[in-house]
């Protein structure tokens, strides 16, 4: 057995919150530590490594959130699981051209992995840039204009499962060391929210979302900024089975290899927001990813792009405009929601 099955047959049945939080953050058997997850040579490529535009197209609207704000001093930029580092130095440098010189933030990056820290640290070379291994160690200097793109995905899901019985909780085990649901009972009583669904069927939730919002939402409400979330959802939730595993570019079996493939479940919007609004946060969105990106202009951006490009990446520049709005790729799969302080300007791409 691997060391991570080896883990889960000795914990015995664990739940998917669980399951998820091993195979990815596991110091010495988890996806994080030991696999490069990103770009073409990994096992998945993420907005800001489509295009450039993406990146700068996130700065210029925090950019403009801090205008709307007062442009306050000081203030931070914060990103949630900056991936590679590419949508920050997209975004910065975005930024420094609005602004004809310096950008106006601390820039400050939550990253539980000590790898891709590493690799952040490449990407952002000589700049002053703070780290933070969790949202909870987030310093108080002003405002926070916050981007999770494609963060909350990876945060763990609990899954029910519908029986005559009612709701179940779905776990995981091992037998005969191989890796396996089974159903438990629900000993926290969190289906009692659950709403009613044929027998069968699977509800997410996810605690741990609820508690990152939370926190950032009372930070907000007390210090001022604005955040912005951009992740892959689907229709029909939270009564869906969307956790996915991923790798080589390729859906995987969930269970078979933990460690070995990137593990993902779809965001539930309509459960974020309300977790804002009783933390008395104003939410905008969510609309779709395309639609945001039109709005912000990255018809216009492209075009610039083209100007002064060669055939060959002219082509390439269009085919990732059309794979970041495009109803058949990301531009429907993938949503896009602001959290605002009471009374703030509504940002680009959003009204009220």
């Amino acid at each position: 057995m691997t060391g991570l099955v080896q883990r889960i047959g000795e914990a015995g049945p664990i739940t998917v919150e669980r399951y998820m939080e091993l195979a990815l953050l596991d110091p010495d058997h988890g996806y994080y530590a030991r696999r490069q997850p990103f770009g073409a040579a990994g096992d998945f490529v993420t907005a800001p490594e489509i295009s450039q535009m993406f990146g700068e197209l996130l700065g210029l609207w925090c950019y403009t959130a801090w205008q709307g704000a007062g442009s306050p001093h000081p203030a931070m930029l914060v990103e949630l699981g900056p991936g590679s580092g590419t949508l920050m130095a997209d975004a910065l440098r975005a930024i420094e051209s609005a602004t004809g010189g310096p950008q106006p933030f601390d820039i400050v990056l939550v990253e539980a992995s000590a790898r891709l820290a590493g690799r952040q640290r490449e990407a952002l070379s000589g700049r002053g840039v703070l780290w933070c291994s969790a949202v909870e160690e987030l310093p108080s200097r002003g405002p926070a204009f916050i981007i999770a793109n494609e963060f909350l995905d990876a945060l763990p899901v609990r899954q029910f499962v519908r029986t005559t019985a009612g709701w179940r909780e779905r776990l995981v085990m091992v037998e005969d060391d191989t890796i396996a649901f089974v159903l438990g009972m629900d000993t926290n009583g969190l289906s009692a929210s659950l709403p009613d669904a044929p027998t069968g069927r699977v509800c997410e939730i996810s605690p741990a979302r609820d508690r990152l919002v939370r926190d950032l939402a009372r930070k907000l409400t007390a210090e001022g900024g604005a955040m912005l979330v951009v992740d892959f959802t689907a229709p029909g939730m939270p009564v869906r089975d969307t956790l996915q595993a991923v790798r080589h570019h390729r859906y995987a079996d969930r269970l078979t290899t933990p460690g070995e493939a990137d593990l993902a479940a779809a965001v539930d919007f309509a459960a974020l927001g309300r977790v804002a609004t009783v933390e008395g946060l104003e939410v905008l969105g969510p609309r779709s990813q395309g639609a945001f990106l039109e709005d912000l202009g990255i018809a216009m951006r492209a075009e610039r792009l083209k100007h002064s490009a060669t055939p060959e990446t002219a082509h390439g520049i269009d085919q990732a405009v059309h794979r970041l709005t495009s109803p058949d790729a990301m531009g429907e799969d993938f949503a896009v929601m602001a959290l605002l302080p009471p009374g703030a300007v509504p940002p680009a791409g959003f009204d009220r």
